[in-house]
């Protein structure tokens, strides 16, 4: 079996997730790059080894090589197991703010919540992500500081996209940050902070969103070219929220807008474009964060109906401020029974099981494979029927074939096309955006710059 020496080879043997935690752990000898199949991967500046100090850090806070779930805190719920990861409290619920609720994709909880730490608690910013302005179908990573920052930031996008290597943007804030992303990011978040005491100290809440797996650009794309777009035609992309669940949305440079329901666009098109670590990962509802978020589908969506979301209280910390933030009216919920998670993200738990199969698959066909502790993958796997149980190695021995993941892919800079000149960008080839953005803005790489179906169930990548 190969041996992972460094993030390189984790990036080139298919098993990083695209946090972009190397790339703020080791900024000299890593920067995050846009790539059309993989998605968002670290590109090595310099070869990183592991007796190199940074590069020794950049592999020990990665997620993709390692997950490590620690002893669970008093009072979590057992009846929930060890499935969902260590929960508090479960909640149902919305934004009070009725634009914020519109906007987010399930509800806006997090939006809310991220708003009032800042408004109200005395932190600094949101780092999070948001659509580029100058090739609005790619993500880069924000640091929101205003209301109007956060909405126009909020909703899902399905697409790559690394806030961990914004991870400076928090240590350099004058006071405390919420970080939000997916569970793999709030992982690489978590573990930059355990090696790192001034972010630790700098970081004052995790969200994290369920995440069934991103979908890479190359899935976009083909969502495009459905609405028969062309990439330089796009103005902007709103993957859901504006309704419940509600809709791809893409509007031209000329202002008119073309759309896909949630079932065209996510159950038909972008799920099968999910990287192949998110398939052996288990955790898809952010178990490491203070809070987490999802959407409720344990029940019919009716048409029209305005969103809510469940609300995952994982920490004593995430508890705190979801209770300030319903004391100060933001947030309107309500306690539900914890069977409310498996019944509303029932691919989910499959997804858990099956990672047991095929990680073992790996390992015998000679892959490298991720190191997982205290997960309890191998439980979750003998929850499955026989067919689950023979399809997590049957089939993943078949897609390790057909995809070639067996080979070693260097990761390659893909360079998109530019929007063409709108009445939203007005510059062509040229990024509007502000020094708000951050982090684009100093990388060292030029040309980075209701009730849905089963195959529908996706729940929100990249989502606030």
């Amino acid at each position: 079996m190969t041996k992972i020496r460094d993030v390189r080879d984790v990036a080139e043997h298919h098993l990083c997730s695209g946090c972009g935690v190397c790339a703020y752990i080791a900024p000299d000898s890593v920067t995050m790059v846009d790539t059309l199949i993989g998605g968002r991967r670290p590109l090595s500046i310099v070869r990183v080894v592991g007796h190199d100090p940074a590069g020794a850090e950049a592999l020990a806070a990665c997620p993709g090589r390692a997950l490590a779930q620690g002893p669970y805190p008093a009072g979590h719920l057992t009846e929930l197991g060890r499935a969902w990861g260590p929960v508090l409290e479960v909640w149902e619920g919305y934004a009070a703010d009725p634009e914020i609720r519109f906007a987010g994709s399930s509800g806006g909880a997090a939006t809310a919540l991220s708003l009032h730490c800042v408004e109200s608690e005395g932190m600094h910013g949101v780092l999070h992500t948001a659509a580029r302005e100058d090739i609005p179908y790619l993500n880069h990573t924000v640091m929101s500081r205003s209301r109007d920052e956060m909405l126009a930031a909020s909703g899902s996008r399905y697409a790559p996209a690394s806030p961990c290597d914004g991870l400076e943007l928090v240590e350099r804030a004058p006071a405390p940050c919420v970080f939000v992303g997916k569970p793999c990011d709030v992982a690489g978040a978590l573990r930059a902070s355990q090696m790192r005491p001034k972010l630790a100290d700098r970081i004052g809440l995790t969200i994290a969103f369920f995440c069934a797996g991103t979908p890479t650009t190359a899935g976009t794309l083909e969502a495009l070219r459905t609405l028969d777009i062309a990439p330089e035609q796009v103005a902007s992309v709103r993957y859901r929220g504006r309704g419940w669940p509600g809709r791809f949305t893409v509007e031209r440079g000329s202002g008119e807008r073309q759309s896909l329901s949630y079932e065209e666009s996510w159950g038909e098109i972008l799920q099968r474009h999910r990287q192949w670590r998110c398939m052996i990962c288990p955790d898809h509802t952010g178990e490491f964060a203070d809070i987490s978020v999802g959407d409720p589908w344990y029940r019919k969506i009716e048409e029209g109906e305005h969103g809510s979301s469940l609300i995952l209280v994982r920490t004593e910390r995430g508890r705190a401020m979801v209770r300030s933030a319903v004391d100060a009216g933001v947030l309107q919920i309500a306690r539900v029974s914890p069977d409310y998670i498996p019944r509303s993200q029932p691919n989910l738990l499959r997804t858990r099981g099956s990672v047991w199969g095929r990680v073992a698959t790996m390992r015998v066909m000679g892959l490298p494979v991720p190191q997982f502790s205290g997960l309890s993958i191998f439980r979750s796997w003998l929850g499955l029927n026989a067919h689950e149980k023979l399809s997590s190695t049957g089939g993943t021995a078949r897609r390790i074939i057909e995809r070639g993941l067996s080979r070693r892919v260097p990761v390659k800079r893909w360079v998109p096309a530019l929007v063409v000149k709108s009445h939203r960008n007005p510059i062509i080839g040229q990024s509007n955006v502000s020094d708000r953005q951050g982090v684009r803005g100093r990388s060292r790489d030029p040309g980075c710059g209701p009730h849905p179906p089963d195959s529908a169930r996706g729940d929100s990548t990249n989502r606030t």
